[in-house]
């Protein structure tokens, strides 16, 4: 599967951003999504999954409250609706197929910068 991530950028603290990633697999209603994220010198961490229907969301404690995701099986996409976003959420952000274990189960990343 290929994914298209979108919707990075630099934005105040406080502020919100909302990422899109776009599937190329037609079975992507199949699958179980995801974004995963990598700050500066630290290793890659679990942010926020989606069951295919939508209908069971998993987020990490630090995010939690904050960071919503969805999707729209028919658009073959996957959305993270960034809120209350913090400097400590600076990081590029990737959307995968969960578990991501395989490469190919990776989204090119999108930079999301949050200023104090």
């Amino acid at each position: 599967v290929q994914l298209q991530a979108s919707g990075g950028g630099l934005v105040q603290a406080g502020g919100s951003l909302r990422l899109s990633c776009a599937a190329s697999e037609r079975t992507f209603s199949n699958y179980v999504m995801g974004w995963f994220r990598q700050a500066p010198g630290k290793e890659r961490e679990f942010v926020a999954a989606i069951r295919w229907s939508g209908g069971s969301t998993y987020y990490a404690d630090s995010v939690k409250g904050r960071f919503t995701i969805s999707r729209d099986n028919a658009k073959k996409t996957v959305y993270l609706q960034m809120n209350s976003l913090k400097p400590e959420d600076t990081a590029v952000y990737y959307c995968v197929r969960y578990p991501p274990i395989r490469d190919s189960y990776w989204g090119q990343g999108t930079q999301v910068t949050v200023s104090s």
